[in-house]
């Protein structure tokens, strides 16, 4: 699997020890992702890594919904909900819009269900 953005020319691959196999090194070695690009990925993991968060992206699945009605989904203070989004939001996992008064929370795009929908299938397969 490639990714668009491999390591740049000041980063390498330096051999630790004896290599066993040095064209998979090789392979693997030009497809590493940039070091601030897995920096950013981690951060994403980091933020996806939440139970409460994961519950309300899960939640924002279905439709966008606002602050109240997380809340009492999830079962806490409108606080804490808006901490949470304000958390998700900046990871560009959520995006939100006024309507009056009241903020309606969706997904920021289809990418997140799929990696959430990826996730759960992996970690529902049977052995």
């Amino acid at each position: 699997m490639g990714y668009d953005r491999g390591m740049d020319k000041t980063e390498r691959c330096e051999p630790m020890y004896e290599i066993q196999d040095q064209e998979a090194v090789e392979a693997a070695c030009r497809s590493m992702p940039e070091t601030a690009i897995l920096e950013r990925l981690a951060d994403f993991y980091k933020v996806m890594g939440d139970p409460t968060r994961l519950r309300l992206l899960i939640a924002l699945e279905q439709k966008e919904l606002c602050v109240s009605d997380l809340s009492s989904l999830v079962g806490m203070s409108r606080s804490a909900i808006s901490h949470q989004l304000r958390a998700l939001k900046s990871a560009k996992l959520v995006k939100s819009r006024k309507d009056g008064k009241a903020v309606y929370y969706s997904l920021d795009d289809e990418h997140i269900h799929s990696v959430i929908k990826v996730a759960l299938a992996h970690i529902l397969e049977e052995d």
